[in-house]
């Protein structure tokens, strides 16, 4: 395959809802042969949510990928000057986060990764999870479809009807979208019907 061999920063942000429905991807990639490290935003790492613990969700993922997850910026500081990813997947990837990297804004463990993985021209693929991706959070998720080196999991509505300006990745896209990035290449169609 081709990710065996390869290693991945994969990183998850606080859409509580949404972490149940990573869990296979990350599976999923890590079944692909990559070295795969899990980086917990703040959220994740110290919030206890209806979706479940923040020691829940932390053994899970150490356990799936049998590598400690990285947890503050001082770990992820290094992911720069030393290389240590091929490639970053921000999975999911909030509004909240979204506009922060679109913005340049280095404030949190997953920012960070994003900022040292890209000084490298390295590729980042960012799985949306975000209830205002067609609100005030387009104009970044436009930003971020021009910028060099980022990537999107396709992405659509998930529920026009009661949230309708919400946007979600659709994850079964999600190995595709990594080779494709490493190959410096958006895969499509970006866009994906929930219907």
């Amino acid at each position: 395959m081709k990710l065996e061999g390869k290693r991945v920063g994969f990183a998850l942000c606080g859409s509580h809802c949404t972490l149940a429905d990573v869990m296979p991807s990350v599976a999923a990639v890590v079944a692909t042969g990559a070295k795969v490290v899990p980086i917990l935003s703040e959220a994740v790492a110290n919030t206890d949510t209806r979706f479940g613990t923040a020691s829940h969700w932390r053994q899970a993922l150490e356990a799936a990928t049998g590598t400690r997850a990285l947890t503050s910026i001082v770990e992820v500081e290094p992911i720069g000057p030393q290389q240590l990813f091929d490639v970053v997947v921000v999975a999911p990837c909030t509004g909240n986060t979204l506009a922060k990297i679109a913005h340049a804004i280095t404030d949190s463990v997953v920012t960070m990764t994003v900022k040292a993985h890209l000084r490298n021209e390295r590729p980042v693929v960012l799985a949306m999870s975000t209830n205002d991706g067609l609100g005030l959070n387009a104009r970044n998720i436009g930003a971020l479809l021009v910028a060099r080196n980022v990537y999107f999991v396709p992405f659509g509505q998930d529920n026009p009807q009661s949230k309708p300006k919400s946007l979600v990745a659709n994850m079964e896209k999600l190995i595709a979208t990594i080779e494709a990035a490493l190959d410096g290449r958006q895969i499509q169609p970006l866009l994906v019907s929930y219907d």
